[in-house]
């Protein structure tokens, strides 16, 4: 006797679609070498930031041991950490 299989309806999960809406991130991490004015320096040139934007930065990479410096399109955040590396800066781009 042949058994019957029940209508089902399979979900596949697009990953592609699910990251479309979700914004990135640059993540930038704590060193030993660099030192707060560089840190601020360079965060003002790669996101436009003020010093003292940039320095909330670079205290909460330093007591934390990282921070999320600049959020947005992936070839704004590629281009962020360009930047962020041109000294050397330990940096991740999260999606």
């Amino acid at each position: 006797m042949p058994v019957e299989t029940p209508d089902t309806e399979v979900l596949v999960e697009d990953a592609t679609a699910t990251r479309v809406g979700t914004p990135w991130r640059v993540i930038l991490y704590d060193d030993d070498i660099h030192t707060f004015e560089e840190v601020i320096l360079q965060l003002m040139k790669a996101v436009g930031c003020t010093p003292e934007q940039g320095y909330k930065h670079a205290l909460t990479v330093h007591t934390q041991g990282k921070d999320c410096v600049y959020e947005g399109d992936f070839e704004d955040c590629f281009r962020v950490q360009g930047v962020l590396r041109e000294i050397q800066l330990v940096t991740e781009i999260e999606g």
